[in-house]
Formats: C-alpha cells, sequence, structure tokens
C-alpha cells in the first residue's frame, strides 16, 4: 500500500473510532477490538490501525496498554480544547448546550485578554488595535457582512498577542475554530454595535482596564443570550 493510501486508511479508522466514541457507541471502559480484528474489518492493514489509535490516545479518547488491551477513556476528563471542534461538528448542527459551553469560555477567556492586553501591551500597540477596532466598527456601520467577520477575528487575534499569553491565545484558536467552523453562527456571533468596538479600542488604546474590561464584557457575554 503506497505511502498515501496508508495516511488516507489511518484516517479513516480514526475518523471511524472517534465517532463511535463521541456519540457513546464505545464507552468509557469499553475494549477497542484488537488490531487484527480492526484490520481485517475495516479492510486496512494494522499499521494504519496502530496510527489511528496513537492519534486517538494523544486526543484523550483512548489508553493504549503495552501487550493489553486498549480501551476507552471519559474524553470529559481526559481530552483538551482540540476536541472542541470534533463535539462541534457531530451531527447537523451543535446541541445549544455545547454552544453556550463554548460562549461562556470565550467570554471568560476573552475578558481577562483585554484586561492583560490593557495593563501589558506596549501603548504603540494597543493604539494600533484601536486602529482596528475602529476599523471593524465602520464595516459594522456599513453592513459589511463578509469583511466585519474577517475583521472581528483578526482584531481579536491582536488583542490576545497584546495579552502576552500564550494559553490563552491557543485556547482562543480552539474555541474560534469550534464557532468559524458555522459561518452562519460565526456571522451572528459579529457585533453589529460600531459604538461597542469602537469604545473597546478606545479603552484599550487609552490602557483604561476597567472600561476595556466592561466593553469586552458587554460584547462577549451579550452572545451568550443568542443561544436558545
Amino acid at each position: 500500500m503506497p505511502p498515501e493510501d496508508g495516511n488516507l486508511a489511518s484516517a479513516e479508522v480514526h475518523r471511524r473510532l472517534r465517532e463511535q466514541i463521541l456519540a457513546g457507541e464505545l464507552a468509557p471502559g469499553d475494549r477497542i477490538p484488537s488490531e487484527r480484528s480492526l484490520a481485517e474489518d475495516l479492510g486496512v492493514n494494522r499499521h494504519a490501525v496502530r496510527e489511528a489509535l496513537k492519534r486517538l490516545q494523544q486526543a484523550g479518547l483512548v489508553r493504549i496498554s503495552q501487550g493489553g488491551a486498549t480501551r476507552v477513556l471519559d474524553w470529559r476528563h481526559s481530552a483538551g480544547l482540540d476536541l472542541l471542534l470534533d463535539l462541534m461538528r457531530q451531527g447537523d448542527t451543535p446541541s445549544p448546550e455545547l454552544v453556550r459551553a463554548v460562549l461562556e469560555m470565550r467570554a471568560s477567556v476573552g475578558t481577562d485578554v483585554v484586561r492583560r492586553c490593557s495593563e501589558r501591551c506596549p501603548a504603540e500597540q494597543r493604539e494600533e488595535i484601536g486602529r482596528r477596532a475602529n476599523a471593524v466598527a465602520a464595516l459594522a456601520l456599513a453592513g459589511e457582512e463578509e469583511a466585519l467577520v474577517d475583521g472581528y477575528v483578526r482584531l481579536w487575534e491582536q488583542i490576545v498577542d497584546g495579552s502576552g499569553n500564550l494559553a490563552y491565545r491557543l485556547a482562543l484558536n480552539s474555541l474560534n475554530g469550534a464557532l468559524t467552523a458555522f459561518p452562519e453562527l460565526a456571522a451572528a456571533l459579529t457585533p453589529k454595535d460600531p459604538d461597542l468596538l469602537r469604545g473597546l479600542g478606545e479603552a484599550i488604546a487609552a490602557g483604561e482596564i476597567d472600561a476595556a474590561v466592561t466593553a469586552a464584557r458587554s460584547l462577549l457575554e451579550g452572545d451568550i443570550g443568542l443561544v436558545g
């Protein structure tokens, strides 16, 4: 089997097992069939199965025991934020409970990101964020929906970079990835009030921490109410 075919086979095994685990068809503690059984059932070689199981272990979905069984883990206790995108893509649309959880974490992280940015970021960089916020506010005023979505994402990238917190940057990458997988949802979450955007930018540019946090909270926590 050529290398590229082997990669495709491994990806397919990974996809099938991941979906079964996330859907509860394979429950925590369940034993994954042996490499040989999976290879025979799915028509792939054992190397493809082995690579797929390694990826599942890295994601916190299974535990591979040397010389023993591979068992399903409770991903709620062992997986990380990277699993969010997979969960959001389960089924036709994500559940309101899952979207609400993502938005609540986004609001919590985003508000503290703004606080850190306002107190840590050099003045020149904060002023650039203020200019970006004004530009995004102009897009909101003009009703430029597509450019507004992209501009709002870029604004938050600048803010989180200004916070100087790599963990927050990686967390927001995962949260934004989960949300932008659904363009209609991303558009609904993009603020339409230019005054809120300008207020956020002006407060960050001036280093006014309390005002910046208040503006961020208004922007982000308001989105949570959009979930039914």
